[in-house]
């Protein structure tokens, strides 16, 4: 990732009007130039949400976004955007608004990519925790685990072996993460 240096803090409606082609996130008012990602990054991503979006669309418990962008702090403007995100039914906006969500949703996925230092993926599970997300899964291909950052604090480190739940925020939901891998 890389920083674009402009003389103003950019506003998440400035960033909104670049477009959906804009491959940036936005820190504190800065552009981050957010890298097109590789196939097996895709391919892990879109396996494990799918499922997740699946899974609570039939049980009515809420909606699945694919990388949605949300509003998680202002003046100035943070805007990130997951992997994937999951909102409790109750907290589905209605209609969706065109522009960023500025709602808290329960849980959000990052899939790492080659590129992403440990340091970066910490600190925007850091960020997403502080805005009020109950859940961050992080997916590391590489090393084929997946870390489950809970509000509270605690981390749960999951090996191609181990079986993801939703806990209380999916209830009833597993996968077995070998299934990622084959």
């Amino acid at each position: 990732m890389s920083t674009v240096k402009i003389p103003k803090p950019v506003t998440a409606e400035e960033l909104f009007r670049l477009g959906e082609d804009a491959p940036y996130e936005l820190i504190e008012g800065e552009l981050v130039e957010m890298a097109p990602v590789g196939g097996e990054h895709s391919d892990v991503t879109e396996a494990l949400t799918a499922e997740v979006t699946v899974f609570a669309k039939r049980r009515g418990l809420g909606k699945g976004l694919a990388e949605p962008g949300f509003i998680v702090s202002r003046t100035p403007d943070t805007v990130l955007a997951p992997d994937f995100a999951f909102i409790p039914a109750e907290r589905v906006p209605k209609p969706m608004p065109k522009a960023y969500l500025s709602v808290v949703p329960d849980l959000v996925l990052e899939t790492r990519s080659p590129g992403d230092t440990k340091r970066e993926v910490a600190a925007k599970v850091q960020r997403w925790l502080d805005f009020g997300v109950r859940i961050a899964w992080v997916l590391d291909p590489a090393s084929r685990t997946l870390a489950v950052h809970h509000a509270g604090g605690q981390v749960e480190l999951l090996k191609e072996s181990d079986t993801l739940t939703g806990g209380d925020v999916l209830p009833g939901f597993t996968f077995e993460l070998a299934e990622l891998f084959e």
